[in-house]
């Protein structure tokens, strides 16, 4: 089973640190954002991972390298003509994921849920159906995006209670993006959207610890957190 880290993001609320560097080298509690799904992933087990890019992106290339480092091997998806959206750059990259059912990690968030569940995960997804990771909602999106009925995601009604926040980390098959055109920029919402009418998106509530590093508070405050827990 393959990885892939969402790293094409510029970064606007996080600058100007973002204009020199890219968001997932940005640097909390002594490593770069995106290290601590590298090492995340490698202690679960995994040896391939795909890492998009298109913001200063040489950056990225130049950090990681082959991945080695990190016990390793590291593809990479570079869109050269700007940021293709979530949807957009997972469908790119698809020649480099395979023909099974791979985890997607976006690469601004900071998470301790353990990368091993993806694969007991995949086990159980068919070619169309895709499970995501929820969280509750931060100060920062107190309206949520989903509900959870059972497992299955439902839309959020527009009532607050109940309603979970996507962690940014999935587990798809590769069919999920089959209608996304190579080079094309598109969201991911509206995929999700249409497998939540055909009755085919899963998930999971994560009570651990998440933040999404939108804004420079947020990478201070984690940065401070990680730091006095060392």
């Amino acid at each position: 089973m393959k990885a892939m880290i969402l790293a094409a993001g510029r970064g606007e609320r996080l600058r100007p640190l973002t204009d020199t560097t890219p968001k997932p080298l940005l640097m909390a509690g002594g490593r770069a954002l995106i290290a601590w799904h590298l090492q995340g992933l490698a202690r679960a087990g995994w040896r391939e991972v795909v890492i998009n890019h298109a913001h200063l992106g040489e950056q990225i290339e130049a950090a990681l390298g082959d991945g080695s480092g990190f016990g390793l091997h590291i593809a990479y998806s570079p869109e050269a003509g700007g940021a293709l959206e979530t949807a957009g750059g997972i469908a790119s990259a698809l020649p480099l994921l395979g023909d099974e059912p791979f985890l997607v990690v976006n690469g601004d968030i900071w998470c301790d849920w353990d990368f091993s569940r993806a694969r007991r995960i995949a086990s159980t997804l068919d070619r169309e159906r895709a499970h995501l990771l929820l969280v509750d909602n931060p100060p920062h999106h107190p309206d949520g995006d989903f509900c959870l009925d059972g497992q299955a995601v439902r839309a959020a009604t527009g009532n607050r209670t109940g309603t979970l926040t996507y962690a940014g980390i999935g587990v798809f098959p590769p069919d999920f993006f089959a209608t996304v055109a190579a080079g094309v920029k598109m969201k991911l919402r509206p995929l999700l959207d249409a497998a939540i009418a055909r009755g085919t998106l899963t998930g999971e509530r994560h009570g651990g610890r998440w933040v999404d590093v939108g804004t420079r508070e947020r990478l201070a405050e984690l940065d401070m957190e990680l730091a006095s827990s060392r």
